[in-house]
């Protein structure tokens, strides 16, 4: 699965990297430990282009009839999203970007668990494939809502944990936001673990644990 994540470039960096035409971030700081049903940025393809804004992470579908659904649905697995009501429209409907930078993983062992944080080896960002959705309470309030996808795990990832988020391949983002690309098969075939090969992880402090720790230094390699 994928619990937690880091989102720190500055906001121009990130505008750059991600193609953005549209931006609709009221504001912008860097998290380092992104947590289920925060708002955090996210990415689709609007009339002009890229278009940066905020999702709730946590999908509330829909058809919900409450929206503290999304606790519970903050990863969809890629197996099943074909199959599953709450994501099969939203596969061909309602894809999303959701930039990243690294992400943590608990490590079983026998004392306990150990967080990792996985990056890039040449520490770019990348991008979570997401979908939403957008829900709408009973006095017409609209929350708009995320989930991250995720695989199978890489040989890197296998030793840590038994899944991992899909990260996009920065050749296969445009296609995953294209909103005219709606077959299935296609979609379906860009959710593929990572190359290990451009990864790390390195193990941090337990402190990431707690989401009210929210510092640089949940960055740093615990001794």
């Amino acid at each position: 699965m994928c619990g937690r994540f880091t989102i720190t470039l500055p906001l121009d960096e990130l505008i750059v990297r991600y193609l953005i035409m549209e931006n609709r971030l009221a504001k912008f700081a860097p998290n380092y430990n992104v947590a289920p049903m925060q708002f955090i940025p996210a990415i689709i393809e609007g009339k002009q282009g890229n278009r940066l804004g905020e999702l709730r992470w946590g999908l509330v579908p829909s058809w919900a009839k409450e929206d503290k659904i999304g606790a519970s649905m903050i990863n969809a697995r890629a197996e099943s999203l074909p199959d599953k009501p709450a994501f099969r429209k939203l596969l061909t409907t309602r894809r999303c970007l959701i930039p990243a930078d690294g992400f943590y993983e608990w490590q079983q062992r026998a004392g306990g668990k150990q967080p990792y944080r996985i990056v890039m080896k040449d520490g770019s960002p990348f991008a979570f494939a997401g979908l939403y959705d957008i829900w709408t309470d009973p006095q017409g309030n609209k929350l708009a809502t995320c989930t991250i996808i995720t695989t199978e795990p890489n040989s890197l990832m296998a030793e840590i944990h038994n899944r991992m988020p899909v990260i996009l391949q920065p050749a296969h983002e445009a296609e995953w936001l294209a909103r005219d690309n709606t077959d299935t098969g296609s979609l379906l075939k860009l959710l593929q673990p990572y190359d290990a090969a451009k990864m790390r992880a390195y193990p941090v402090s337990s402190a990431v644990g707690n989401v009210r720790n929210n510092t640089k230094e949940l960055l740093e390699e615990a001794k």
